[in-house]
């Protein structure tokens, strides 16, 4: 186990200090992906291309599923996945609030999760032995994290990674509502728009909860695991349900938050908005 994270842990910092060449360069190119919300620069390619490099020299024989590239099938039981840059769209325009996210499962079950913020040099990891937050660029010492939160909604912080663009293409006026409600209900709400920081930052207790709807496996999977066990909870949702634990990372949209912060408010946005159609 210590190995596996250390690898993942290595691939991340090399990751991130490739992509903190090009933050707030100011001849960046940006490219769109799928439409104007959904964007790539040449350095999630070039990170993810690292990233690969690092773990098939440590364990050829594993599976990586990443955002950029075609998933690499392979034949051991390690399954790898990776958003070298979750955030992008903050990255392209200097904000400081993207990180490169590697959760690792082994034979389907997660076993590791590392996040690394390079602007800030903070690294958040999680294995068998806890989850611990990592100051100083990689270079510090690791602290064991514990997720705590505020059980009174009025008190609470949400990292509200919702409505986005494509929640209003489903139930457009439901989710406006939702919205209304949930800023009126919670202490703070909090866009942050980089999936695996604001469930790093539920990890350390920073925030109470996140939600966010469409997401993929290379998103949650390392904060999934993070999260737990760190204390906290995280439930996937897929046709208004909740998924079992053991694949909660592969479904299609999640709940986050810290121990004794279940929000039945949010739970229920996470019951309406995941009925959605499937992509």
């Amino acid at each position: 186990m210590t190995a596996i994270t250390d690898v993942a842990i290595r691939a991340a910092l090399e990751a991130g200090a490739l992509a903190l060449e090009g933050f707030r360069a100011p001849d960046l190119e940006v490219d769109l992906k799928s439409d104007k919300h959904d964007l790539v620069t040449r350095y999630d390619r070039a990170c993810e291309q690292r990233i690969r490099r690092v773990i098939l020299a440590a364990y050829a024989d594993s599976s990586i599923v990443g955002e950029e590239d075609a998933a690499h099938i392979g034949t051991g039981p390690l399954t790898w996945y990776v958003d070298p840059i979750d955030g992008t769209a903050n990255f392209a325009r200097g904000i400081a609030l993207w990180a490169v996210s590697i959760g690792v499962a082994r034979d389907g079950e997660l076993i590791a999760g590392v996040i690394y913020d390079p602007a800030s040099g903070q690294l958040f990891w999680a294995d068998e032995h806890g989850a611990f937050l990592r100051d100083g660029f990689g270079r510090g010492e690791d602290r064991p994290m514990r997720s705590r939160g505020h059980s009174d909604e009025g008190r609470a912080t949400v990292a509200l990674n919702f409505p986005l663009a494509r929640d209003l293409v489903h139930f457009e006026e439901l989710a406006l509502a939702q919205y209304a409600e949930i800023t009126r209900t919670f202490g703070q709400v909090r866009g942050v728009h980089s999936t695996c920081i604001a469930l790093a930052w539920v990890a350390a207790g920073w925030v109470d909860a996140t939600i966010s709807f469409e997401t993929n496996s290379w998103d949650v999977a390392a904060g999934c695991f993070i999260v737990r066990r760190a204390g906290g909870c995280f439930h996937g949702y897929r046709d208004g349900l909740q998924v079992a634990e053991g694949s909660s990372h592969l479904a299609p949209h999640y709940y986050a938050a810290a121990h004794s912060a279940e929000y039945p408010m949010l739970h229920e946005v996470m019951r309406t908005q995941s009925r959605r159609p499937s992509a």
